[in-house]
């Protein structure tokens, strides 16, 4: 019997609230840093910020250990499948967090040769706006991250973009951290 065919009653509710509580506090960060904000990713894992506290304390060099992705600055376009290779190999369920108005929009690199929204390779969940964003910004987004993987369902799948990229028009689900949704 599948976990799709129970119907929710309180030893499935109870089980439920028991896997959202042990996501949340037990998610592991496969760092992917490609400009500046990666240096503002690595001092928010250092002694002043601790993400230990959130059970995040060993970012993963491994995708298959990894279920966060921080994407950490500017991605090119021959990053990019790079990129999507990464998500793809990391374990179910994953969340991604676009850290820095560059992996975001593109920021001030509006050519042919920058991915203009990291949101075109992956599913973003939430966005950590700034350049770069300071780690108190990124802690945010966890704390937001946190909030999502809660509240969320545990079967939920999300839509991912279409052969790596999102369609012109189609628009990206997911959340702004101390900005507008």
């Amino acid at each position: 019997m599948p976990l799709e065919d129970l119907s929710y009653n309180f030893l499935t509710g109870n089980i439920e609230k028991l896997v959202q509580w042990a996501r949340q506090a037990s998610l592991w960060p496969a760092t992917f840093g490609l400009a500046c904000c990666a240096i503002e990713m690595m001092s928010s894992g250092a002694a002043d910020f601790d993400l230990a506290r959130f059970g995040m304390e060993v970012f993963r060099a491994s995708p298959r250990q990894a279920d966060l992705m921080i994407v950490a600055g500017r991605v090119s376009q021959k990053m990019a499948p790079v990129l999507r290779q990464v998500y793809d190999q990391m374990m179910e369920p994953k969340w991604v967090i676009s850290m820095g108005v560059c992996a975001s929009t593109g920021g001030m690199f509006n050519n042919y040769a920058i991915v203009q929204g990291v949101d075109q390779i992956v599913p973003v969940d939430v966005y950590a706006p700034g350049c770069p964003p300071g780690p108190e910004t990124l802690m945010h987004a966890i704390l937001t991250l946190h909030e999502q993987i809660r509240t969320g369902e545990i079967l939920r799948r999300r839509r991912e973009p279409d052969k790596g990229y999102r369609q012109i028009g189609q628009p990206a689900v997911s959340r702004m951290v101390g900005g507008v949704e």
